[in-house]
């Protein structure tokens, strides 16, 4: 009986749902697998119906059965209802289990659907000033401007890590440097480019925008560069003239668009695309519509901003709080973002004017001549003040966004369930924590996503990790899951390799140096073998694949080691890539966890014509394991071959084949040590 229920498998893709992402009125046929001759009765319960389904066809050990069901206007949610002789079973995303639950329905949006591109793309994430120095032309002088409180900073030393307070620090990275290293991106295999914020900001990471209209000149290009810095010790920004020059001066601004255009030119001539970073909840204290520094206030051409004047036309983009009665000019009483007045948050709810200005900012980047290819939303579940406001706005962003380019995706940041916001009317899907980089982490390394904690408990917890994964994976719909943006690091949390050396404690508390003792590089490869393979689009955080360290931020932001790469670990990644993008079954295909034990997941990927297997060792002792991979679909004696490996050795990539007796593949996985192997012959 354990053989007859485990070989029961259905899913949301599309060999188990066609078409998989069908229209209002389309008739979907809605399929599901089990073992021969053990199924005497089979239904799916879809919307008040009980439907028997069909056998539709027999291949290998298994038996397919399917049923049709017409599709209205609305979602429809399905679970499926299995009789094994007198033993009755349900099965819904969780699997086969006693009883179903609503929660964890299948569901059926008509009308949704992801752009085909962004499922299981490869992605590279680019903290632009920390990437590639492509010009010195463009670099922000020292005492060019003060920020929060301070003049700003060149640093000299590309390889210094991050100081404590790094935000008023630039090491020059640019777009030119992108270009540069273009060649060194296709060549790895990235497939879409993810920058954080490039447009006007007075801060290196630039989720404080001063312009949405317009690319930073500090990262494209400076035709004018005129004016003086600060004196020593101003911290007056109307007198930084070097700095206001540089914003008013409309042919750098002009200058920086066209050249971000180009670039975006080339990298869609390489085949690849490009998502901006829009911070839509707040902009920066800098922003010409406040102007709290004072740098627009007699610009010819630039209204006064809401900070300097109460008549000001932008008076209602703020919320401003208490009696202000007189308070002008330069009102200091306004919202910021957690309280922060550097990050003043933005009133949507008062402004009908501010909504659209920032539906056609969505549009504007999306359309020619810049053509970009979807946004990535920063605290996209925040802006507003009301959730209601939330989605009726995100909403109104999927029409105008999805109206100037279908094929744009629209990605949100979220923590938590972003279930409501993935029905099909906001957003296509998310920066995927509570499905991949939390789990993942808590059983490679047992350190929380910041270092911030160590839980010895859940290090190796297999358990653990199936129940946090298969519980977060059902709030998205499946399109949206094939395109949630699987990293291991980025710009908010520590970098991976760090956390494998579970050290708790951030870069004012254990200095940078810490960092980087006592890694263990070969559990960071086995978790890039499970972020190729796993169900997703695999982003790399710039410098992860070169074996960057660092603690959360400002630490995880230090520069591309450029001379002083990992390359053993860039040609893990680069081979990687190459396996994730030969085989469809690992963009679209469907999931199985196989075998669980302390220290070892072992899970395939497989669709109609492939199946791959992936198993993982986290822990320092060798696993004896029998891996029923007749699951996916390798029947009999039927060969499977390894793609790569990885362990303390290193990275082995030559192909060995492997004998399957009965369907189980047994195996003996190193310490530490990562394995993908492919069935040889088609299924």
């Amino acid at each position: 009986m354990d053989k007859e229920i485990r070989a029961l498998f259905a899913d949301g893709t599309g060999e188990y749902r066609i078409p998989a992402e069908p229209e209002a009125g389309d008739t979907v046929r809605l399929r599901f697998r089990a073992a021969k001759d053990s199924v005497t009765e089979l239904f799916v319960c879809i919307e008040g119906e009980r439907l028997a389904l069909s056998l539709e066809k027999e291949k290998g050990w298994f038996a397919y059965y399917a049923v049709e069901y017409a599709l209205g206007e609305e979602p429809v949610s399905y679970y499926f209802e299995v009789h094994l002789g007198e033993e009755v079973w349900y099965y819904d995303r969780r699997g086969v289990v006693w009883e179903w639950s609503a929660e964890y329905m299948f569901r059926i949006t008509p009308g949704f659907s992801v752009p085909d591109w962004a499922k299981g793309a490869v992605m590279y994430q680019i903290f632009t000033d920390r990437f590639c120095n492509g010009t010195v032309s463009n670099d922000v002088k020292d005492n060019e401007y003060c920020y929060i409180g301070e003049a700003v900073h060149a640093v000299e030393d590309w390889n210094r890590p991050p100081q404590a307070m790094d935000v008023r620090d630039f090491y020059g990275g640019d777009l030119q440097g992108v270009w540069k290293k273009l060649d060194y991106l296709q060549e790895l295999g990235v497939e879409v480019i993810y920058f954080n914020p490039l447009f006007v900001s007075p801060s290196n990471h630039k989720y404080d925008s001063q312009d949405y209209d317009a690319i930073d000149p500090h990262y494209a290009v400076i035709l004018r560069d005129e004016g003086e810095c600060l004196e020593e010790g101003d911290r007056d920004n109307s007198h930084a003239t070097k700095y206001s020059s540089r914003v008013s001066a409309q042919e750098n601004l002009d200058a920086s668009n066209a050249y971000f255009a180009s670039l975006v030119e080339e990298i869609h001539r390489r085949g690849m695309r490009v998502i901006l970073d829009g911070v839509f909840n707040h902009c920066g204290s800098f922003h010409k519509w406040l102007d709290r520094e004072r740098i627009y206030e007699n610009v010819p051409g630039y209204a006064k901003g809401a900070y300097i004047s109460e008549n000001s036309p932008y008076r209602n983009f703020f919320e401003f709080i208490g009696d202000t009665d007189g308070a002008w000019p330069y009102n200091p009483n306004y919202n910021g973002w957690w309280g922060h007045d550097t990050l003043p948050k933005l009133n949507y709810e008062a402004s009908e004017e501010l909504c659209n200005y920032i539906l056609n900012v969505a549009k504007k980047w999306i359309a020619p001549p810049y053509n970009v290819d979807g946004w990535r939303l920063d605290v996209a579940a925040d802006l507003g003040h009301s959730e209601e406001f939330n989605h009726s706005f995100w909403k109104r962003f999927r029409k105008s966004v999805k109206e100037e380019n279908p094929e744009a995706l629209i990605l949100a940041e979220h923590y938590g369930s972003a279930r409501a916001w993935l029905d099909g009317s906001e957003w296509d899907s998310v920066m995927n924590y509570d499905a991949f980089m939390e789990p993942l982490t808590w059983f490679f390394t047992g350190m929380e996503k910041h270092s911030d904690a160590y839980r010895g408990d859940l290090v190796g917890n297999a358990w653990a990790f199936a129940d946090a994964m298969t519980h977060h994976m059902a709030q998205f719909q499946t399109s949206s899951l094939q395109a949630a943006m699987n990293e291991l690091s980025n710009h908010d949390h520590s970098r991976f390799l760090t956390r494998t050396n579970g050290k708790v404690g951030r870069l004012h508390t254990l200095g940078s140096e810490a960092a980087s003792e006592g890694v263990r590089r070969a559990l960071l490869m086995a978790a890039v073998t499970v972020q190729m393979t796993w169900v997703g689009s695999p982003t790399i955080y710039y410098g992860d694949e070169a074996g960057l360290c660092g603690f959360t931020d400002p630490d995880n932001r230090r520069t591309y080691p450029w001379g002083y790469e990992d390359t053993e670990l860039i040609r893990l990644h680069r081979e990687l890539i190459r396996i994730h993008r030969s085989y469809p079954a690992l963009r679209t295909g469907s999931l199985k966890l196989l075998h669980l034990e302390q220290d070892v997941i072992v899970y395939g990927r497989f669709d109609a014509k492939d199946s791959i297997i992936v198993a993982v060792n986290c822990g320092r002792q060798e696993k004896w394991v029998e891996i029923p991979v007749w699951e996916t679909g390798v029947f009999d004696n039927a060969p499977v071959v390894s793609l790569c490996s990885t362990g303390w050795g290193g990275v082995w990539i030559a192909a060995e084949i492997v004998e399957v007796r009965e369907g189980i593949l047994t195996v003996t996985l190193p310490p530490e040590s990562s394995i993908v192997w492919k069935s040889l012959l088609p299924l």
